[in-house]
């Protein structure tokens, strides 16, 4: 991976980048990741398990892009966890200062976020919403989230994926 050269010119990657927002918004930042692509099964059971096994990499490194309806009044919200645990829903709502959280309806999640269920990257959304992202994301060096498509996974610093995302850090994942 290498930064942004002096001059403004585009960051460069590693790996075949296909042109996602995603990619986008990470090349016009200037922010160093490895693009990485693998041959999605449609019938696996978990996006993000299954490229965990594809890539090769240690399954706490990859993260998945929840979308959930926060509050009375149904905001939606951005938790991006472990693939391999679950979302806890209360430790959510109140990373976003509400009581209760759902799990928002996948077609809405694909309308608000302009990816489709299994490709949402929390990088490069349609319409930006508030993220948490787990805690445990910063103990790693480099981490693992969708590329904005299925088969499609970018390696990134934490650090730079919650500067990105605007992210509250919190432990969001079901214990």
């Amino acid at each position: 991976m290498a930064r942004k050269r002096a001059g403004g010119q585009r960051a460069q990657h590693d790996g075949e980048a296909p042109g996602t927002p995603a990619t986008t918004l990470l090349e016009a930042a200037g922010v160093r990741f490895a693009a990485h692509l693998y041959a999605h099964d449609p019938a696996a059971e978990g996006y993000g398990l299954e490229a965990a096994k594809a890539l090769g990499v240690e399954p706490e490194r990859v993260f998945k892009t929840l979308l959930i309806s926060v509050g009375e009044a149904g905001r939606l919200c951005v938790a991006v966890v472990p693939v391999t645990g679950s979302l806890d829903l209360k430790a959510a709502a109140a990373a976003f200062g509400a009581k209760r959280a759902v799990m928002a309806d996948p077609a809405a999640a694909e309308r608000r976020t302009g990816y489709v269920r299994g490709g949402i990257s929390p990088l490069g959304q349609r319409h930006r919403s508030p993220t948490a992202v787990d805690d445990s994301a910063l103990a790693h060096a480099t981490v693992f989230v969708s590329g904005g498509r299925r088969g499609f996974d970018i390696e990134l610093d934490p650090a730079d994926l919650v500067r990105l995302t605007e992210a509250v850090v919190a432990p969001v994942r079901a214990s």
